[in-house]
């Protein structure tokens, strides 16, 4: 398990690092004159797409390919329209913005029906694996599962708060963070290790945790944070 999960966290990695490597490209024929890229930087909603790809190669959840598919669907439109191809009114920007509210309204209600459906043991351990996203709002949430085994938390331009200190973990846990012009932050046990590895773009990643002198309990935390934070404290 955990080598699948590193191998997931490779693809994303990689290409941040050709994006980067594209950009000073780019601005080093701009600087020789061979290329004019100041035009294409008009074409910023491309960033959206990057962002929405590297989330859909770091996820494992439904409403993580959810914001993935959004974030690089928001940028092709977006870039469409910079390039003619297509119209774009302002003015579709919050009907659209209020189906999608909505379509994540309704999904989440059909997933939690059919979590309450299922049999007492899986009730139990619901807590055991997180999957938490906030999109525009704001999420709190105390976790109180006596075998915690990680899970993945998206924040995109809203706040996610859980509170982990009620949980008990046996070994190693992985959480997956994904924080875009957003905010997570994390309250664990003072008898785990956390370990960050996280990759900060114009954001950043910070612990506050005492480390105990017991390690066998490890919290790792990996992800991004895009114009945004992650914060792990005890």
């Amino acid at each position: 398990m955990k080598n699948n999960q590193a191998v997931r966290s490779v693809p994303g990695q990689v290409v941040l690092g050709l994006v980067v490597i594209g950009l000073g490209v780019l601005f080093l024929l701009d600087n020789l004159n061979i290329l004019n890229f100041h035009r294409a930087i008009g074409f910023w909603p491309a960033i959206l797409i990057v962002i929405g790809v590297i989330k859909l190669l770091d996820t494992r959840s439904p409403n993580g390919y959810l914001v993935g598919v959004l974030f690089i669907g928001a940028g092709s439109v977006l870039t469409l329209n910079r390039m003619g191809l297509f119209n774009f009114d302002w003015r579709m920007f919050w009907p659209v913005l209020l189906i999608i509210l909505g379509l994540s309204v309704v999904f989440k209600a059909l997933a939690g029906r059919r979590q309450r459906a299922g049999d007492i043991k899986l009730a139990d351990s619901s807590d055991a694996v997180i999957e938490v996203t906030a999109i525009l709002g704001g999420f709190e949430r105390r976790v109180t599962s006596p075998d915690f085994r990680g899970g993945e938390v998206t924040a995109v331009m809203g706040g996610c708060s859980l509170d982990l200190r009620a949980c008990a973990l046996h070994g190693e846990a992985v959480i997956n963070v994904f924080a875009a012009m957003g905010g997570i932050t994390l309250k664990c046990p003072p008898d785990w290790t956390v370990i960050l590895q996280g990759t900060p773009i114009m954001g950043g990643f910070e612990e506050k945790t005492v480390r105990p002198p017991d390690d066998s309990k490890r919290l790792i935390v990996r992800g991004y944070a895009i114009m945004g934070a992650v914060d792990v404290r005890n």
